[in-house]
């Protein structure tokens, strides 16, 4: 596999765009070529190469592309957005809209990333050492189609809305959550293993929600209906089940309604 390094030399003013920041963009390419590819900043036109240093050559294709970027890159936008192999490792911090609308490859952030992480993906992973902010997995603003496939780690906590409007694919978060998880969800699976303050589920029609520590603020549209034990990222835990949310339309297979499941650890 070839390796793109990217070495950061200048912060931008506003943000950068580096939309241009993926295995897809750099397969065939030169260093030289890849200094010349675009970006934004705010509306005026900029260059990859206006922010980076660039050493290495793409791969053939973007399955033979690992692309590392060798700095923090908190003002940074879009990075491996819309990829679809290879891999991106940033050894630093990440800005908002990380792997957004990717369909495969593997993306590993070493610090923290900020909002929108994910959003919109349909498959590959996104791993995240430090902590995300907000909407991790979720649609587009105005959009009713988030997350399809894939699956995203935040081995942190986050912040508010993860997985809202989630279809699919599997969200992890290692640690705590902020409020409104899996809202309007159709789909999918998130699994918090921290404590949650409240809103998990709300207008959830199908998918999976785990709690691993407390909800402070129950969603009153969830019922409890057993006690159970199933594996949950490796690991067997007791678990009370709940169906919801019973304020919101379902549909039917085989005659039965679908409810989403939240299952909360049971006390021991």
């Amino acid at each position: 596999m070839a390796t793109v390094t990217l070495k950061p030399t200048k912060i931008s003013e506003l943000i950068f765009e580096g939309y241009s920041i993926t295995p897809d963009a750099f397969a065939g390419k030169t260093a030289a070529q890849i200094a010349e590819l675009p970006g934004h900043e705010g509306k005026i036109h900029v260059k990859i190469g206006d922010f980076f240093t660039v050493s290495g050559n793409g791969g053939d294709s973007a399955a033979d592309t690992d692309v590392v970027i060798a700095g923090d890159c908190s003002r940074v936008k879009y990075i491996g957005s819309k990829m679809t192999a290879g891999t991106v490792t940033v050894n630093g911090n990440a800005d908002m809209y990380v792997g957004g609308w990717m369909k495969g490859g593997k993306i590993h952030i070493k610090g923290n990333v900020d909002s929108f992480c994910g959003i919109q993906m349909h498959g590959g992973e996104i791993l995240v050492d430090g902590n995300a902010q907000n909407h991790v997995g979720c649609a587009y603003r105005g959009d009713w189609r988030g997350m399809k496939g894939g699956t995203i780690r935040i081995k942190g906590s986050a912040g508010n809305d993860i997985g809202t409007f989630m279809l699919g694919g599997t969200i992890i978060i290692e640690k705590n959550a902020f409020i409104h998880v899996s809202t309007h969800a159709e789909g999918g699976t998130v699994i918090i293993k921290g404590d949650v303050e409240g809103r998990v589920g709300g207008q959830m029609v199908k998918g999976d929600m785990y709690v691993l520590g407390n909800i402070k603020f129950m969603m009153p549209g969830f019922q409890k209906v057993d006690i159970v034990e199933k594996e949950v990222d490796g690991v067997k835990v007791k678990l009370d089940h709940y169906i919801g949310d019973l304020g919101e339309r379902h549909p039917k297979s085989k005659g039965q309604v679908v409810y989403a499941n939240l299952y909360l650890k049971a006390a021991a």
